[in-house]
């Protein structure tokens, strides 16, 4: 089955801790994926920023709400037992959920951060959360993550309607910033110039120049295949070079990406998806419009 939303894990959560008894965070999360019956393949799959489980950050933020409306308590740190009140939420036959909890004051204390709802916009925010499926923090995770899509679709047509030449400064810029080719100004020279068969330019792995990478940077339509790897592999053999970058605009066949996991020479294949989004990252060709930090309580530091 598909990973539920963080209401439906409420009450069989709560069945969990009916026993009165405390239950640490592994051994909820255990009888959860069992009762749930989810796969590992489900069970392993992350939020957008990878830093947690998705299905953990739903447990959690279960807890978090059935907490804040007293049916569960916390009596120390990644532990959690039920409540008398969470006892009487068992008993009666009624879906237990965000519209449930807010009968309690507590609870709308807990989402408006006053006892009263201070606005008229609060309460429709409040409505629209209640039946909503995802964590307030996967609404950020995958808010980014689609504007993270739209940015990168927008910046591969944008390079596909640029001349050669840009797109050339551009594998430039980007490998630079992303501390290979030394300065800037020696990147730049090595590029476009060797024009031996299938080979772009080198540039330098390191700031001392130990070691070269050579490239090949194509603005193409169709999916590159097999053909053209085998041509860019081939040429590195003529310079008896070890390490190639092949960038593209488009993508790769999978003949294509199989040929370079199996040849000696090491050969990165970066498409247009992945390109966009080492630009992202790198700061090329993007603007920072908006930064925010979102931080979570340090349970260490209320230790006693």
């Amino acid at each position: 089955m598909a990973i539920p939303d963080f209401q439906s894990i409420m009450r069989p959560l709560l069945e969990h801790l009916a026993d009165g008894e405390i239950h640490r965070n592994c051994e909820t999360n255990e009888y959860l994926a069992l009762h749930f019956e989810l796969t590992q393949d489900e069970l392993a799959e992350m939020l957008p920023s990878g830093y947690a489980r998705l299905f953990d950050n739903r447990i959690g933020w279960a807890k978090t709400h059935l907490k804040g409306a007293g049916l569960i308590e916390a009596p120390s740190r990644a532990k959690y037992r039920i409540t008398q009140r969470g006892r009487d939420a068992l008993s009666q036959d009624l879906p237990i959920n965000m519209a449930y909890l807010r009968q309690f004051d507590e609870y709308k204390e807990f989402q408006t951060g006053s006892k009263q709802i201070k606005s008229q916009t609060s309460a429709v925010a409040s409505e629209t959360a209640e039946t909503d499926s995802l964590t307030p923090s996967e609404h950020i995770e995958f808010g980014y993550q689609k504007v993270r899509e739209e940015l990168e679709e927008e910046l591969i047509s944008r390079i596909k309607t640029a001349s050669p030449d840009f797109f050339e400064r551009l594998v430039v810029e980007l490998l630079v910033s992303m501390g290979y080719g030394g300065s800037r100004k020696d990147a730049g020279q090595t590029l476009g110039k060797s024009g031996d068969g299938g080979i772009d330019g080198v540039i330098k792995e390191d700031r001392l120049g130990l070691d070269v990478i050579y490239l090949q940077a194509k603005r193409w339509e169709g999916t590159v295949g097999r053909p053209e790897i085998q041509k860019f592999a081939g040429a590195l053999q003529g310079q008896r070079a070890k390490k190639g970058i092949f960038l593209t605009t488009s993508n790769f066949s999978v003949e294509a990406i199989n040929y370079a996991s199996f040849i000696d020479t090491r050969i990165v294949l970066i498409d247009g998806e992945q390109l966009a989004g080492l630009m992202i990252d790198a700061g090329v060709g993007v603007t920072k419009v908006a930064t925010y930090e979102v931080k979570r309580l340090d349970s260490d530091y209320f230790e006693e």
